[in-house]
């Protein structure tokens, strides 16, 4: 269980990747319908959904859109290889960097999906005595009011193409206070000292950055792939859209010199310069 204390999308892939692994569920054969899947796990289909994507991801199923449920792809039984994607990578890092007395996190994002997810994970930590930083800072951009969205984007349906926007505007501001609220307790019961502070951008970035602790940089592209969507009153039907959870993120350390430590300090500058060039103001989801 996550934070909520309802099964999270990671906790649903680890759940049928063992069972892929285990030869429960054998290469062609069809996993459960998400509605099936969905009831089996307590959780919205949009949370199935984000498993499936994570197991297509580590090339585990295929044919993962809308109709048919999707198939355990021909994979070769054994160890799985090591994973860059950013739900694993990100909170790995993020262990590392609450090793440090204070704790900074710049991250330039499409959402804040993912970083919520491994923030979450760390407030936990913290709660079960795992990790002990006597601060933690965040500061975060996200796409601002006036930047145009290119995705979601309905493939047959751009009737709907509104619609899926300002539901996506809503789940990054959920995402936003659910990471306020993380910050605040961590605060409250934890006695960290904490803060979070988001700021708009005019474009909507192709790639997410991060900087920990200004001596790690972690960057990323967003991976384009037509998923199933489902809207209130609509149904499902396909979009175009990324996947923060997939994208693949490769790390520099400033502590390694040389080209690395160029890509770090390049990251900072890069981050410095937009979060002192964008004033305070509303963020896409506002």
């Amino acid at each position: 269980m996550n934070g909520s204390g309802r099964t999270s999308a990671q906790e649903i892939a680890d759940a049928l990747r063992e069972r892929i692994r285990a030869g429960d569920l054998e290469a062609g054969d069809r996993l459960p319908t998400q509605a099936v899947l969905a009831e089996e796990f307590g959780v919205e289909r949009g949370t199935v959904r984000q498993a499936l994507g994570m197991l297509q991801h580590d090339g585990l199923l295929t044919h993962v859109t809308k109709g048919s449920p999707p198939r355990v792809a021909d994979v070769p039984v054994g160890p799985p290889q090591e994973s860059r994607a950013a739900r694993v990578v990100l909170i790995r890092y993020l262990e590392e960097a609450f090793r440090a007395e204070d704790v900074t996190i710049d991250a330039v994002c499409f959402t804040a999906e993912t970083l919520l997810w491994a923030l979450a994970e760390m407030c936990a930590a913290v709660a079960r005595g795992e990790a002990r930083p006597a601060s933690v800072t965040v500061r975060c951009l996200l796409p601002g009011p006036g930047a145009p969205l290119p995705y979601p984007e309905p493939v047959d349906r751009p009737d709907l193409r509104d619609a899926v926007h300002e539901q996506l505007k809503a789940q990054i501001r959920a995402q936003m206070k659910t990471m306020e609220i993380h910050l605040s307790n961590l605060r409250r019961y934890q006695g960290v000292a904490t803060g979070v502070t988001f700021r708009p951008l005019r474009f909507v970035p192709s790639e997410k950055k991060y900087v920990l602790n200004g001596t790690l940089a972690l960057r990323g592209d967003y991976p384009v792939g037509r998923h199933s969507y489902e809207l209130p009153g609509a149904g499902e039907f396909d979009v175009l859209d990324v996947s923060g959870f997939s994208s693949d993120l490769f790390e520099y350390r400033l502590s390694r010199g040389g080209q690395e430590a160029a890509v770090v300090q390049a990251t900072k500058n890069y981050f410095d310069a937009l979060w002192d060039s964008e004033a305070p103001g509303q963020t896409l989801a506002e």
